[in-house]
């Protein structure tokens, strides 16, 4: 049985309009402008953030050797990795935890999409709205472990090989916020499956 609706249609637009807007900014600078610089026909990513596990700055050797290999790293324990002229795979392993990363941010807006349109039809407590909660809560949990692991391997895939490879160690940093944040969103799909559930009960009894 359905009731009637706080949430009007003018509601339904902005909220619509407002993810509408985050999935084409998402999509032009998170996804095609990567794309497009690996490719070679926008100017690439050519700079990552890196830590170097010492406060010590690069010694002049080190530097020398890295520049000829077409890298330069400023900064001591927070450093600038920058490529002069980064190939093909350097492009790519530079660009795809970005591109990773907003691939996954736009699933979980596309979801909340398809959750917001039910609340026009005052009708939230169904079971497509359990799942699509129970997939963006793992989808944030996904981020929160595996785009910091991805942001490590390519940082040393990057290096490995080259005279910095000593300077930049393995390095993952993993976020508790992310961690909690999936966990309250699963248990907020749980929520809404039991609701669901207590629901049809409900309805099969009258």
């Amino acid at each position: 049985m359905r009731t009637k609706s706080w949430w009007s249609r003018a509601d339904d637009r902005l909220l619509g309009a407002v993810l509408g807007l985050a999935v084409l900014l998402v999509g032009v600078f998170g996804v095609l402008a990567p794309a497009l610089g690996v490719v070679g026909l926008v100017d690439p990513v050519d700079t990552r953030e890196v830590e170097t596990g010492t406060t010590a700055p690069v010694s002049g050797t080190v530097t020398d050797a890295a520049a000829g290999h077409g890298m330069t790293l400023t900064g001591t324990h927070q450093a600038d990795l920058a490529f002069t002229d980064p190939d093909l795979g350097q492009r790519l392993l530079l660009a795809l935890p970005e591109f990773v990363g907003s691939l996954l941010l736009l699933l979980i807006l596309a979801l909340l999409l398809q959750v917001a349109r039910t609340l026009h039809g005052g009708d939230v407590f169904v079971p497509q709205n359990a799942r699509r909660l129970s997939v963006i809560g793992l989808t944030v949990l996904v981020q929160g472990v595996f785009s910091p692991a991805l942001l490590a391997l390519t940082t040393q895939a990057l290096v490995s090989g080259t005279p910095l490879a000593d300077r930049i160690p393995f390095s993952a940093t993993f976020s508790g916020e992310y961690v909690l944040l999936a966990f309250l969103i699963l248990a907020l799909g749980e929520v809404f499956r039991r609701g669901t559930k207590l629901r049809a009960d409900t309805e099969g009894l009258v």
